[in-house]
């Protein structure tokens, strides 16, 4: 079997290296803003219409104590 178990969802690599380019310090705005074009292209090449977080309950900031629902 080539398929993966898991495959990854269309243009995240391209998402979560812009938003780590994000949080980056120094923040580098250039290397962000090509970041920002190479997801835009992938989102226009895979015709991407929404995002949407498979488990939004993973993603409370740090230090954060409150519950997600």
């Amino acid at each position: 079997m080539d398929a993966p178990q898991n495959p990854q969802p269309v243009c995240a690599q391209e998402a979560l290296d812009l938003l780590n380019c994000t949080v980056e310090s120094p923040y580098d705005k250039e290397k962000c803003q090509r970041l920002l074009e190479s997801l835009r292209q992938c989102v226009l090449n895979k015709k991407v219409k929404k995002f949407s977080l498979a488990e939004q309950s993973i993603w409370k900031p740090e230090g954060s104590n409150e519950k997600r629902s």
